[in-house]
């Protein structure tokens, strides 16, 4: 009987770990910020991409462009280099100064080195497999005027269960045949993260 007991026991336990250990799932704003771990997350990005947006939008390196040359400044994205110790995706932010700044109508950009490999690829597809009325002209690109380049970098200040992460974000537009730098971009962000003793 007490080893029937134990038993019965032993399973009751396993059912209440088993059911108190489910999933919840709840959906929230995407602008609500929520921080569990302390790490770079989504709502960092959605700062620097607000930050630089408003930034860029507000110098005169675009109006100046299109004033000494009749027209809008072109520019490709180039890397921004993730020198923190996180894994960071850079392309949230750069994709959504991207978007504005082409749907508000003052600059255009073109295809990246990564999307541009797989454009020329179906380019050259298209001059074996496609009617001819209907083939894209291979070496007739829109050549960028701008790069925009930059990093992220971060530095941790940790003293036992005490810490602090300091974020900052640089962009740069740089002019391609002169290398001059029109506009540099900056967002810091700083977290003090204080994590609690675990009970068992």
């Amino acid at each position: 009987m007490k080893k029937h007991q134990m038993l019965l026991t032993l399973a009751l336990i396993a059912l209440v770990t088993v059911t108190g250990c489910k999933t919840k799932v709840e959906r929230v704003a995407v602008d609500e910020t929520i921080d569990l771990s302390g790490r770079w997350n989504d709502s960092d990005s959605q700062l620097v991409s607000a930050e630089m947006i408003a930034d860029i939008a507000t110098r005169p390196w675009i109006e100046e462009y299109t004033a000494k040359n009749g027209k809008k400044p072109v520019v490709i994205v180039g890397t921004v280099r993730n020198k923190s110790s996180e894994h960071i995706e850079t392309e949230t932010f750069t994709k959504d100064l991207e978007r504005e700044l082409i749907n508000n109508g003052r600059v255009t950009f073109v295809a990246n080195t990564v999307e541009r490999g797989e454009l020329r690829q179906e380019r050259k597809e298209q001059q074996t497999w496609s009617r001819e009325e209907t083939q894209k002209r291979l070496a007739a690109e829109t050549g960028a005027d701008f790069m925009l380049q930059g990093s992220i970098k971060t530095i941790v200040d940790q003293e036992g269960k005490e810490q602090v992460m300091f974020y900052q974000v640089d962009l740069e537009m740089i002019h391609l045949e002169t290398n001059e730098k029109v506009w540099i971009g900056d967002k810091k962000i700083k977290k003090y993260i204080k994590r609690s003793k675990r009970k068992w």
